[in-house]
């Protein structure tokens, strides 16, 4: 029960919150919790049962989207009229900002009259009937082995209709289901009029009105709209190599391919002509998962073996006769202008399976080739004779400037043979898919040539296969015969079924697919907020069953598993101080320890304790020479601390591949890092038996973390916080500036799921304790880990408790990562066997890319609302509007802003609420913090456009804002100055114009939010060390690792109404964190009312934060300081564009340097 606590009372509030909340006083109004006090209330609602009036509409017109079954259908009211009020001081009086009014929809030049005449407005297109053809068969009517079936731990997440599809084929050699490497003005405060009086909602979903739970006078309210399509094509080049170059050399063991050793050559079908848009040669490299790739440029081994093409016949001339073929016949020569832009949301099912008559790209086997001819004859022979060098070649597929896939290198081959599947989201505007076959070189590659495929040939849904010509940068073949056989299949969202139910849809529910690790059923989970919440420091959530939500003290819990450690203590940190005290505000409880300490005290009682850090190479300790390095991790200072020890510490740089050049090398071990961040110990299990309980989330064990919901930045600089000041926006003195206080979301993993945390350690120990130099001289070494198998005591993970799908406090987890095999041990070495362990192939390297698996599966399968708190937010930069070929191709932004427009066009709400920090932590005039900020400004951007145009489709643009669904905050927060305590300032005094000195008159600083976190519909929850970048979500730069967990009695699939389990009383409690109260409308975060009210609460305690006159503030929730039009146009705030007090452009600078580095 470690988030319950059990209750008597009962809740009298139709909300099922006890009324009065605890501490606080009774809602109406709304009080605010002590101390400090006084301060002044946010308004409650304004009187009438229901203040937003929902509008019915007709139904959408036929055919009828898709909607869950479980969806709320919602009607829009009209736009509001109403306006913010002027500025003000002193505390605030959130009385007089109710959010503002939806007034009825009346008649007017841009909108019809209410109800809405859908008759006016184009339906949207009719779903697409899925293909009588095979998902994932090779073309039947080519002479080619047909490829094994995927095993059953692949499932395959779409629908196929019965007596549609034949069976699934027999295994293939390579698949994988992971998401491969794809490469209004609210700020001016009018005053608020009235709310019309409700009308009748008694048209909600049934299943609201169904509920056990379900709240009284709730109004819901939306809208319909279809997602609109991009034309335009950015055709520039990247400013910087790319992954998929930079990893192209992935080399063969010795043995022969898996694939078929014989198959047939069919004549090339003729080429899409009008499609063809062929790169320049050399031009543009590939990217991989959008990420700039000149940091992987030289990746590869060599393969000794070598295929011999000459056992492989041609294709069979069968094929154009094919099921299929109207698919690839010569199409007329076309203008590009005419190829059809279109929108690919869904998946898409592809097989390569070979390539014939390439031609021999590899200079260096011409240059000796020379050299031969200069040679006497017998001489010459006998060399050629034994040196056969020729291409080796990839596939590398590509779409809107992202790579979404790639083959594994077959060395020395013109005829390969890949019979490689890949099955991967997409969520791109694109004219063409291009598959682009490439010669691997020891540094980068050369394009040998490329198909495209015209997107609209496949929009259907139909499949389409063949053997199609390779086509050089002029558009011609790059060689007489040269062709790639290939199949392509385009699913849509409306038949991947998986995403339809949310999660926990039945018993059979498996999880994120396509992962290392499975779903793990049976264990419990414990949310945390920040490293410690005092007693009563945050209101009461009364959860299901009279059950109070219990917040965990992170770090103090962290302290007692150490304590009680038995057998094992494994620590993974990005940084892990050993002066940190865990425990500050318990005197009396616990020790006055360390963690340094507390650690060695443990391995001298004979705990095996092992600290595995990242090691940052601009620290250094030689000779008694010390810096302290540029991140101040304090990684040499631990370390020396341990020295003479028990403990064993063991820095890990961020190994960038043996086949990268020596530069190459520095740049991704100084970039990169190791950013995990686990505690794993042994747990009593009962019975004298010992389990595995793991921590996994964003706080590291250093200087900085510590701080509680009330994030003081002036009151504990003397107390809590007297030894552990952090700040590094400011430079030189600090005396008497506020700190940086510390937002961060962290878990407690008890159950199987632990164990596969535990794997996670050990493959990591195993890959970094591995001899190096001299000490590959010694006949044996020990690896320090504990052999828990031969420790009878510690149960095993299939003997490890777990509690069953009926009990209600069970939970299901699954442990995600972003990581490659230079950084763990245990991946295979054959790329061709890297399915079984649902991997990615890249250049030299096998990648684990399902933290992204899991947030792009989490976001699709959403049908509420998301929640996310968030380090940084970039992504999606295949649709921003400029810099397209930037790298930053995560789905993430993309999906979120189609999921919108999805539930738009189907006449839901949904709201989407994000969390940053007001600016990457740093100084905000710097160089880095100016470009993440650009780079995140064109996400907002782009999100906000595309929520715009899907309203513009459905004709409700006048009515809503793109903020009606999509909003993003920031955290701050100011102390007034009479409840502060005079702190002298030693040293120098900073300038009067200094940001040091501005801050500390000024008694403001923005709360910075280091979570990684997301909360979908209070049923679903993702947490750990990953950021929504690039860097976290490719695999092959920082390694990372996160949970995702359910409670299977809690979803909306089992309760048919919203559920009230941990995870909604996790969110809950966020909020009540960031606002300073509970309101109603909380347990509808879904609902217009929630959105606009949420918002309304951010735009005056930004108000507030940015005022001249110094206030004390009750909500830390600030709407991020940008302006957002009716039309999405995200802007400088008027009056606001830079930071208060510590300068630096709100939206960002375009400013030279190194990609790597920012997105």
């Amino acid at each position: 029960m470690d988030n319950y606590n059990s209750s008597s009372s009962s809740s009298s509030s139709p909300y099922r919150y006890p009324n009065p909340y605890q501490p606080y006083p009774p809602p109406n109004p709304y009080q605010p919790y002590p101390p400090p006090n006084p301060y002044q209330p946010y308004p409650p609602p304004l009187p009438g049962p229901d203040p937003y009036a929902p509008h019915h509409y007709p139904p959408h017109p036929y055919p009828y989207p898709y909607t869950s079954s479980h969806s709320f259908n919602y009607s829009y009211p009209s736009p509001p009229r109403s306006t913010f009020p002027s500025s003000h001081s002193g505390p605030l009086d959130y009385s007089s900002h109710h959010p503002p009014q939806p007034p009825r929809l009346t008649s007017s030049p841009t909108l019809p009259s209410s109800p809405l005449d859908y008759s006016s407005y184009s339906p949207p297109p009719l779903p697409h009937s899925s293909s009588s053809s095979d998902f994932n068969h090779p073309p039947p009517h080519l002479d080619i082995p047909r490829p094994p079936s995927p095993s059953p731990s692949y499932p395959y997440p779409y629908y196929v209709p019965p007596g549609t599809h034949s069976p699934p084929p027999p295994h293939p050699s390579f698949s994988h289901t992971a998401s491969l490497p794809y490469g209004s003005s609210h700020y001016y405060y009018q005053q608020t009029e009235a709310y019309p009086p409700p009308e009748d909602s008694s048209q909600a979903h049934s299943r609201i009105n169904s509920c056990p739970y379900q709240l009284e006078n709730a109004s819901f309210v939306g809208g319909g709209v279809s997602v609109s399509q991009s034309s335009g094509i950015d055709n520039s080049k990247p400013s910087y190599p790319t992954l998929d170059d930079l990893m192209g050399n992935v080399r063969l063991s010795d043995s022969q391919p898996s694939a078929p050793v014989s198959f047939s050559h069919a004549p090339a079908a003729q080429p899409f002509m009008h499609s063809i848009s062929v790169p320049k040669l050399q031009e543009k490299k590939d990217e991989f998962y959008g990420y700039s790739n000149n940091s992987f440029s030289g990746w590869g081994s060599s393969y000794s073996g070598r295929l011999d093409s000459s056992k492989l016949s041609n294709f069979s001339d069968s094929f154009n006769g094919s099921v299929h073929s109207q698919s690839t016949q010569v199409v007329p020569l076309q203008n590009k202008g005419s190829l059809r832009v279109l929108l690919l949301h869904g998946n898409l099912d592809i097989w390569i399976y070979g390539a014939k008559n390439l031609p021999n790209m590899d200079m260096f086997h011409k240059t000796i080739g020379d050299m031969f001819g200069r040679l006497p004859g017998s001489v010459s022979n006998k060399i050629e004779g034994t040196i056969n060098i020729t291409s080796d070649p990839y596939v590398s597929i590509s779409i809107s400037n992202a790579v979404i896939g790639r083959t594994y290198v077959i060395s020395n081959s013109e005829n390969p043979v890949w019979m490689q599947h890949f099955y991967v989201p997409v969520a791109h505007h694109a004219a063409e898919v291009h598959f682009l076959v490439k010669d691997s070189d020891v540094v980068g590659s050369q394009l040998i040539g490329i198909v495209a495929i015209p997107v609209e040939k496949i929009f259907s849904g139909e499949k389409i296969e063949g053997s199609y010509p390779l086509l050089n940068n002029n558009g011609k073949p790059c060689k007489q015969g040269a062709s790639l056989s290939l199949s392509i299949q385009y699913i849509p969202m409306e038949r991947l079924s998986i995403y339809h139910q949310g999660v926990g849809a039945g018993p059979d529910y498996i999880g994120v697919p396509g992962t290392y690790f499975p779903l793990r059923k049976g264990g419990s989970v414990t949310l945390y907020q920040d490293s410690h919440v005092p007693d009563g420091s945050l209101p009461n959530v009364l959860l299901e069953n009279g059950m109070y939500y219990v917040h965990g003290k992170c770090w103090l819990d962290i302290f007692d598993a150490i304590r009680q450690a038995r057998r094992l203590i494994y620590i993974t940190g990005w940084s892990v101080w050993h002066k940190v005290k865990l425990v500050r505000d318990t005197a009396g409880f616990a020790p006055d320890y360390t963690l340094g300490e507390l650690l060695k005290t443990k391995s001298q009682e004979g705990v095996r304790v092992l600290l595995l850090i990242w090691d940052d190479p601009t620290s250094r300790s030689i000779l008694g020479y010390q810096t302290d390095g540029v991140m101040a991790t304090h990684d040499e200072e631990t370390r020396r601390f341990f020295k003479h020890s028990s403990v064993q510490v063991l820095l890990c740089p961020r190994i960038a591949g043996k086949r990268l050049s020596w530069i190459k090398q520095k740049e991704v071990g100084t970039i990169y890092t190791h950013h995990q961040k686990t505690v794993i110990v042994d747990a009593d299990a009962g019975n004298n038996r010992r389990k595995i309980v793991a921590f996994v989330g964003g706080l590291d064990l250093c200087d900085g973390r510590y701080d509680t919901p009330h994030h003081s930045i002036f009151r504990t600089l003397q107390t809590l916080h007297k030894d552990d000041y952090h700040n590094p926006t400011f430079t030189g003195n600090t005396g008497g500036c506020p700190r940086e206080p510390w937002h961060d979301l962290h878990s407690k993993i008890d159950g199987p799921a632990a164990y596969d945390v535990l794997t996670n350690f050990e493959e990591r120990w195993l890959k970094a304790s591995k001899p190096h130099g001299i000490k590959k001289l010694k006949i044996s070494y020990d690896d320090a880990l504990l052999r828990l198998e031969r420790i009878p005591d510690i149960i095993g993970i299939n003997d490890a408790p777990s509690l069953g799908d009926d009990d209600l406090e069970a939970w299901h987890v699954q442990i995600f990562r972003s990581i490659d095999s230079n950084s763990v041990k245990g991946f295979p070495k054959d790329p061709k066997d890297a399915t079984s362990k649902n991997l990615v192939c890249g250049k030299n390297v096998l990648i684990d890319m399902s933290i992204h698996t899991a947030y792009v599966k989490a976001i699709r399968a959403a049908q509420h609302f998301i929640y996310i708190e968030n380090q940084y937010f970039i992504g999606s930069s295949f649709h921003w509007s400029q810099h397209k070929d930037l790298g930053a191709n995560n789905l993430i932004p993309m999906e979120i802003a189609l999921k919108i427009a999805e539930k738009i066009k189907a006449n839901e709400r949904f709201a989407v609420y994000i969390v940053i920090p007001m600016w990457p932590e740093g100084v905000p005039t710097g160089a880095a913090t100016q470009r993440i900020l650009f780079w995140q400004n064109k996400t907002m951007q782009m999100m906000y456009e595309t929520i715009y145009k899907a309203l513009v489709e459905v004709g409700l643009e006048a009515a809503f804002s793109p903020q009606d669904y999509l909003n993003f905050f920031c955290l701050g927060n100011r102390e007034a100055v009479d409840l502060y305590a005079n702190v002298s300032v030693s040293g120098t005094p900073p300038p009067a114009n200094s940001p040091q000195a501005i801050s500390r008159n000024s008694r403001r600083f923005m709360i910075y939010v280091h979570s990684k976190g997301m909360i979908v519909d209070d049923e679903y929850v993702i947490l750990g060390s990953a950021n929504i970048n690039q860097r976290s979500m490719e695999g092959t730069r920082d390694s990372e690792i996160a949970m995702g967990a359910y409670q299977p009695n809690h979803t909306w699939e089992r309760k048919y109404c919203h559920p009230l389990g941990q995870i909604h009383g996790y969110r809950m409690s966020l909020w009540a964190e960031h606002t300073g109260t509970i309101e109603e409308c909380f347990l509808q975060p879904e609902s217009l009312e929630c959105v606009r009210r949420v918002r309304a609460m951010g735009e005056m305690n930004w108000k507030q934060f940015a005022a001249d006159e110094i206030t004390e503030m009750r909500g830390h929730l600030l709407k991020y300081p940008v302006e957002v039009d009716r039309r999405g146009r995200v802007r400088s705030l008027p009056g606001h564009e830079e930071f208060p007090d510590v300068g630096g452009k709100i939206i960002g600078s375009f400013l030279a340097m190194k990609e790597n580095l920012t997105i």
